[in-house]
């Protein structure tokens, strides 16, 4: 797999750079702007762009707009943006084209080495990684039916799919059965009036769609 690295702090850049080559993930740039980014993403065809929201001149969503511009000219790259803070809107518009190979992760999150290499291979084959707080804001934004309708651990479920978990994973996370685990997402998609798929991140897209407030199909 290779990556390419959008960050203006040079320290957290390197040290990216390095986590992820400890990883066996091939980092082919690390630049510190935009135009360095696109630039870098048209020569190296990476399989993942990894993008601060926040670059030069302005550092108020250069990263997020060039994140936007390479899912448009280069559909075969993944973007995963990070972020100091939670920003909605910015989340939204990310997510907005309904695709798969996109990640949106605050970079507290960075600190747990495995979850974040595991974000970026999510991102790699096409699938979603989403922050929890992210999710989190999402599901607080969204109108309460029928969310209100769900147990308590369906909505557990429903956080961990929103996040882009596999079934396998979000029964290693709550302590339960693959089997277990599928009968809660057949009740949530009927309880939310979603379409099942057996594509893990259309999935994850159907429920990223229910609660940014869309009508599902």
């Amino acid at each position: 797999m290779r990556v390419v690295i959008a960050e203006d702090l040079a320290l957290l850049r390197d040290g990216l750079t390095r986590l992820l080559r400890d990883n066996g993930i091939d980092v082919a740039a690390a630049v510190d702007d935009r135009d360095a980014l696109v630039h870098a993403v048209a020569r190296e065809n990476p399989d993942v762009a990894i993008v601060d929201i926040r670059l030069p001149p302005t550092f108020r969503d250069e990263g997020l707009r060039a994140a936007l511009e390479l899912r448009e000219r280069h559909p075969e790259t993944g973007v995963l943006v990070v972020s100091q803070y939670v920003e909605h809107s910015y989340a939204t518009e990310l997510l907005a084209d309904g695709r798969g190979g996109v990640g949106y992760l605050l970079k507290d999150r960075i600190m747990n080495v495995d979850d974040f290499v595991d974000a970026v291979r999510r991102v790699a084959g096409g699938g979603t990684a989403i922050d929890p707080e992210v999710v989190a804001q999402l599901f607080n934004r969204r109108r309460a039916e029928p969310l209100d309708h769900l147990t308590p651990r369906e909505r557990e479920v429903l956080t961990l799919m929103a996040e882009g978990r596999s079934n396998a994973a979000i029964a290693d996370r709550l302590v339960l059965t693959v089997g277990a685990v599928e009968k809660h997402v057949a009740n949530i998609l009927t309880k939310l009036r979603l379409p099942p798929s057996e594509s893990d991140h259309r999935r994850v897209l159907a429920v990223l769609a229910y609660l940014r407030g869309e009508p599902s199909a």
